[in-house]
């Protein structure tokens, strides 16, 4: 009996630690963000004060107003929508064809190419902006949604991670649908992509993420407000209001929120993907 009882005193004792140390964790991760709001409804000068305070003595909502008016900010949220949407609707269906072939179809040199597909993965995304920009600049594409979208549409990650999906689905019906007359194409679309759609749906959600988050390539190659996305024109707008942080804290939490929301909408969906894109069955 002692025995038990040590060891459920134990487990208990781990459990509370465990609990105390994701509590400690989380509220770390979540303070910036909680600084960043409570700043954003500051005065200039609770924004700056020392020791610095925590909470304002009264909200300013109209922060995020004159902040919003400060900067084309409808511009940068169009921009960043149709580059989101377009790019990940391109990418997805790259992906899908990519991970199609490399799963129902047999050729020559299949593994091999598909090793040096997933190479690809191995490289510092940094290491392929001079010559992406260099490809952009010849192709003429400099501060136009082409060249902000093209250089993105290839992903060894999502055709690693949807082939994965894919190989889960027995050979057997393949070799079934064609004896019933089922061409590569509508098989494809009929059976494939409906089975997967939860994968597709994953790899929709973080391509979106992706896209919506870019900042060192959008960048490289925009010169105008007329393709800024929302993170590079919340750079200038930091530039232009440097001395105003609360205004600072208002932009970056209009930048920010809609991704929040984004994210714990799809986190689920995010996490089951991403995790049963790794089993086999």
């Amino acid at each position: 009996m002692n025995l038990q009882t040590s060891a459920l005193r134990m487990g208990r004792f781990m459990t509370t630690v465990k609990y105390i140390l994701l509590i400690l964790g989380a509220f770390i991760v979540f303070f910036p963000f909680l600084w960043m709001l409570t700043t954003s409804l500051k005065t200039v000068g609770e924004s700056i004060s020392i020791p610095p305070t925590l909470l304002p003595e009264k909200l300013q909502w109209e922060n995020f107003q004159n902040a919003w008016n400060m900067a084309p900010f409808p511009r940068y949220f169009g921009n960043t929508i149709l580059i989101a949407v377009v790019g990940t609707l391109l990418t997805v269906t790259i992906t899908i064809f990519a991970a199609y072939a490399f799963t129902v179809f047999r050729f020559r040199g299949k593994s091999l190419l598909f090793m040096v597909y997933l190479s690809t993965m191995m490289i510092p995304t940094e290491l392929l902006l001079i010559q992406n920009y260099v490809t952009v600049t010849k192709l003429g594409l400099i501060d136009t949604y082409v060249g902000i979208i093209l250089p993105t549409l290839a992903s060894g990650f999502y055709t690693f991670m949807l082939r994965e999906y894919f190989m889960q689905v027995p050979s057997s019906l393949y070799k079934a649908a064609k004896m019933d007359g089922c061409s590569n194409w509508r098989y494809l679309w009929k059976v494939m992509v409906p089975i997967n759609r939860n994968a597709i749906a994953t790899v929709t959600i973080l391509c979106f993420i992706t896209q919506w988050n870019a900042f060192v390539w959008p960048l490289m190659v925009t010169t105008s407000d007329e393709h800024r996305v929302l993170a590079t024109g919340l750079m200038y707008f930091n530039l232009s209001a440097s001395s105003a942080v609360n205004l600072q804290m208002a932009a970056t939490t209009i930048v920010v929120a809609p991704m929040v929301v984004f994210y714990c909408v799809f986190r689920r969906q995010i996490v089951s993907g991403i995790a049963r894109g790794g089993i086999k069955g």
